[in-house]
């Protein structure tokens, strides 16, 4: 009883692999519904949080505080006695309106860029 291959495809050997297929697949189906079932059944403990040691970020940072800060220069508190002595601009009916650090900012950068353009054109360059 000796059964040579043939020419055409082998039907049964296919059903077979059909089938094992077919059972892994039912399987697989019924462990998953398992863990399912016993993954929502088990309490999860409450976890501890993690103590991460500080990022290179935040050290560099309170290294940072702990550093004292250096002296003011002197040419720094010149300009702000200049601004003091500044004339409060006034409206037409006589009253003085308040300083604008910001307009004041503006004003002096105006300024230096005015010279920077001038400048410029004494060197022939706009």
């Amino acid at each position: 009883n000796v059964k040579l291959g043939g020419l055409g495809p082998d039907y049964e050997a296919i059903k077979e692999k059909k089938e094992k297929l077919k059972q892994q697949k039912e399987y697989a189906k019924q462990i998953k519904e398992h863990n399912r079932k016993n993954i929502g059944s088990v309490q999860r403990l409450p976890t501890k949080p993690k103590v991460l040691p500080p990022a290179s970020r935040q050290k560099a940072l309170e290294y940072a505080k702990k550093i004292p800060r250096p002296k003011m220069f002197t040419a720094r508190q010149s300009d702000e006695e200049v601004k003091e002595e500044r004339v409060l601009p006034q409206t037409l009916s006589g009253h003085s309106l308040p300083q604008i650090a910001c307009l004041e900012t503006l004003q002096n950068r105006h300024e230096k860029e005015k010279q920077v353009v001038a400048a410029f054109r004494n060197l022939h360059i706009l």
